[in-house]
């Protein structure tokens, strides 16, 4: 893949070639075809493409029922629009149903850029794996996005696949293989571990170089799958390393770090500091001027790890 790409665009290759692999795979619009990047998909296979237009509640229960016939249905609109609109359905025509969906999206968190706090997704993991049954993906990049959407299609039941909408640097390439449910350990250190999803990986590993040139040693931890989280590596690292940093583009309330802190709390309370929007809202502007903006990135990552540390050093547990 090229050095940039972003999320939705691995998913639109994944889905294209999954056309051909599996004919049982259907895909579902909101009238947003090119902008979730399912129109490749609708050129080749036009009798498996269905346009539902706006009407994200319909194209939810549409592809219940598609899954429930023994078909393979991916639908697809924006973050904003599955977790608010289509939430609903979502819960009880896919989820209580334990429906075979794939419902992927795009445009998630601060990157949407301009289009604004409308349109910027904050809360959808939150609200996504708090669903019975749901699965909860979010890629870090275009070459991940395109092996969780493989991934999604061989499993069977309820996935949320978080893609974003700007190119970002592909930095997944020769990792170890995609297993839904199974962190990355992209890098390995002693001193504090920095758990990221999304974007936010790409700032964990800038992060952990400019902690290098100061003498600390961290590892980055790429989960991926927020919903089966990795338990095993979350209080691995914790025993490791004392101290814990989570970073996503998604509000600290519910998201990523949410779930890390319910691992550790139940298992091995270690001090962790979280990296991500502050119960607020976006809005309208270039995306790296947000992701400054709202303090998320290698700097802001860099300081909460220092932190951690800081709290590690004060703070004695009785294991």
């Amino acid at each position: 893949m090229a050095n940039e790409l972003s999320g939705r665009e691995g998913f639109g290759q994944a889905l294209l070639e999954l056309g051909k692999e599996n004919k049982r795979v259907v895909a579902l619009c909101a009238d947003l075809a090119e902008s979730v990047k399912v129109h490749h998909f609708a050129e080749q296979y036009p009798e498996r493409y269905f346009q539902i237009g706006i009407a994200e509640q319909d194209m939810i229960g549409t592809a219940a029922g598609m899954a429930l016939s023994d078909l393979v249905p991916f639908a697809t609109t924006y973050a904003v629009f599955a977790a608010q609109r289509a939430n609903e359905q979502i819960r009880l025509a896919v989820c209580y149903n334990q429906a075979n969906v794939k419902i992927a999206v795009s445009h998630a968190g601060l990157t949407v850029g301009e289009d604004g706090a409308t349109h910027q997704a904050l809360e959808d993991i939150a609200s996504m794996r708090a669903m019975p049954n749901m699965t909860v993906i979010v890629p870090a990049d275009a070459e991940e996005a395109y092996h969780a959407t493989k991934a999604s299609a061989e499993m069977y039941g309820p996935v949320y696949l978080r893609l974003g909408r700007t190119p970002v640097p592909v930095i997944t390439n020769g990792s170890e293989e995609f297993k839904i449910g199974k962190a990355r350990k992209l890098r390995n250190g002693k001193d504090a571990t920095i758990i990221a999803c999304g974007i936010m990986v790409e700032q964990a590993l800038i992060a952990s170089e400019k902690l290098e040139m100061e003498g600390i040693s961290v590892s980055v931890i790429n989960m991926h799958t927020i919903k089966p989280i990795d338990k095993e590596i979350v209080i691995e690292e914790a025993k490791r390393t004392g101290c814990i940093v989570t970073a996503e583009e998604h509000s600290v309330i519910g998201g990523l770090g949410g779930a890390v802190s319910e691992v550790l709390s139940e298992n091995y309370p270690v001090p962790i500091i979280k990296v991500g929007t502050k119960d607020t809202f976006g809005e309208s502007g270039p995306p790296n001027e947000l992701l400054e903006k709202y303090k998320l990135t290698s700097k802001d990552i860099v300081e909460a790890t220092k932190k951690s540390m800081t709290m590690k050093k004060e703070v004695v547990f009785e294991k």
